[in-house]
Formats: C-alpha cells, structure tokens, sequence
C-alpha cells in the first residue's frame, strides 16, 4: 500500500470515528506499528488530526477531509458524473459551480467540450460560457481557457476545500443572476435536504442555489442518505440528481416523488 493510500485510509478511519489506534490501523492496514506512528506523525505536522498516546485524534470537532485527500475516492463515478453534468450547461450559460471533487471534474468536463472551448465554439474571440465561481482550484484550470469567462467571488479561502467563504463571497452573489448552478454537497437526503460539512460553505452555496435559474446537484451515490452539519437548501430548490449507478432503487422513487430528476451514469469502463 502506498503512503498517499495509508493516509487517505487513516483519514477515513478518523472521520467515520472520531480517533484511530496505531495498533488497530497496523493490523487493518497490513504494516507496521512504526508505519502508522510515522503516518500519524506526519499528517499531524500538517494539521489534518492531533496525535494522542497510541493513536490520533479528529483534529477540531466539525471534521473532513481536506480536498487533496479525497480526489482518488470514488473518481470514476465522479468523472463519469462531471461529463453528465456538462452535458445540462448549454453554451451561453452563466454557470455557478461550488467547490469540491465532483464539481471539479464538471469543470474539467466543461472545459474541453468542443462546442464550448473548440474553434466552432468561439465567435470573434468571445466568451461561449461564463462561470461563477467560489473554488480557486476551478478557478485557476478555467481561467487559462479564452473561451470560459472566469468570475471568482471575494471571501476568505479555505484550506481544506479551496473554497472562499464569507461576507465578501456573500456581497458577490447578491449581485449576479445564473442560468444554472452546480452544487457538490456532503449529504443529500429527500428528508433533511442538501448539506456541506462546513456553515459558511453552506451559506454560499445557498446563494448560488438562489440565484439560479436550474439547480443541478453532482453527488456520487455515497452521499445519498447521509448527514453533515450545515444546511444548504430544502430540496424543493433542487432541479436534477446527477449521481451514479450504486443510488438504490427505493432512493430513486424517494427523489422522484419529490420532484427531482435522476440522472445515474454508469462507471465507465476499462
């Protein structure tokens, strides 16, 4: 196993927890005690969870993990997921895109459509679609496309999710209007609604829900039925489901009753 997978392992063991010990995460990993100390050390040095006598600890008490940490989880059904969710921008749209994996590769799926970046895309050099944004990861793969009209909100950065957030993110989206918004959520359930882990995620990517015209959400059938902490939105805003293939049958009818689409992309493959 390699290092990027013992951490993103000890993480995820971390987060479903609350702690893990070194001699529990040895045996359930296949290493060494003295790996997983080390393991332990190290993402401690980076503020991802607080060392403890024989183990560690959730580092702060709303916890998940950090973006760079969760872009190899379920990344077919994400890709798969972002090109499906493309596919419902029509060129000439002002998009709105949270944060997030899932989202991220709806941008990246965005970006090399030839309709949108190639040469029968841009007419006299203009701009063929335009993208609100509050990720400076989105930002900064978007922004060298000529073709994409780049907007980032103010607001203060988030290390764990790349995410600005906060008044100066608010005052933004105050004054825009979208014609569809895209939103990557932690949780998604047909009674408690759509949820981020975070408040002041959760506050913009309301806004962005608000704004628009369509609301798309791109979520991986892990997040059906799960909690986070903050609320986004009811899901009577939410327009169309794009998930994939492992969402159950009784969640489909649930989502459906409720007046949202499903739209369920099979995992490509090899």
């Amino acid at each position: 196993m390699s290092r990027d997978a013992r951490w993103d392992a000890l993480l995820e063991l971390v987060g479903k927890h609350g702690r893990v010990e070194v001699e529990e995460a040895a045996a359930a990993l296949g290493v060494s005690a003295a790996t997983i100390r080390r393991d332990l050390d190290q993402l401690a040095e980076q503020h991802m969870l607080t060392r403890t006598r024989g183990g560690a600890v959730a580092h702060g008490v709303s916890y998940e993990l950090a973006l760079r940490y969760k872009t190899g989880r379920h990344a077919p059904e994400k890709q798969a997921i972002g090109r499906a969710v493309s596919e419902l921008v029509a060129v000439g749209e002002v998009v709105g895109l949270t944060g997030g994996t899932t989202v991220t590769e709806v941008a990246r799926a965005l970006a090399v459509r030839p309709d949108i970046v190639g040469e029968t895309g841009a007419a006299g050099g203009q701009p063929t679609l335009t993208v609100v944004t509050n990720a400076l990861n989105i930002a900064s793969e978007l922004a060298i496309r000529p073709q994409i009209k780049m907007v980032v909100t103010g607001g203060v950065a988030r290390p764990q999710s790349y995410e600005l957030t906060g008044p100066l993110a608010v005052g933004v989206m105050n004054e825009i209007t979208l014609d569809v918004a895209v939103l990557g959520v932690n949780a998604i359930d047909v009674e408690r609604g759509v949820h981020v882990h975070h408040e002041g995620e959760a506050s913009v990517n309301r806004l962005l829900a608000e704004r628009a015209q369509r609301v798309v959400v791109a979520a991986d059938s892990s997040k059906i039925g799960k909690r986070a902490f903050a609320r986004v939105c009811d899901l009577g805003l939410v327009d169309v489901l794009v998930t994939d293939a492992g969402i159950s049958a009784e969640a489909r009818v649930a989502f459906a009753e409720a007046g949202v689409q499903i739209v369920a992309v099979d995992e490509p493959r090899s």
